[in-house]
């Protein structure tokens, strides 16, 4: 009865919370890129992770405090921090990337200072 496995699926895909459904994407493209997952990452390793930027937080020109920026690979959330930068072009919500870098922790939470990039574009997955 090949019919009732594909109506489970389909029931529980129409009944899933979209964020879990949209975190199960992201998790599914980071292991085809054979990225680590943020949330086996701890404070100091040096990390490769693929995921989407949520959002994005950049400063007046004056300021030239830094950008952040919420990434997410479908396991964690990792704060991104651009220092002495007011705009990088390309960083924006919804964007797909591979950050580089050492994991660093800040108030409890995990942090990548100045990470290293590289930019996908939906044609690129």
């Amino acid at each position: 009865m090949p019919t009732t496995g594909y109506l489970k699926r389909l029931t529980r895909k129409l009944t899933e919370d979209l964020g879990d459904v949209d975190a199960e994407q992201i998790a599914e493209q980071s292991r085809a890129t054979g990225a680590q997952r943020a949330a086996e990452c701890c404070r100091g390793d040096e990390v490769n992770m693929h995921g989407e930027l949520r959002a994005v937080e950049t400063c007046s020109r004056a300021a030239k405090v830094g950008v952040k920026a919420e990434f997410f690979d479908g396991s964690d959330t990792v704060l991104l921090k651009w220092l002495g930068r007011n705009r990088i072009p390309g960083i924006e919500p919804g964007r797909k990337l591979t950050v580089r870098g050492r994991l660093a922790e800040h108030d409890g939470l995990k942090v990548i200072y100045n990470p290293s990039y590289e930019l996908y574009g939906d044609d690129d997955e």
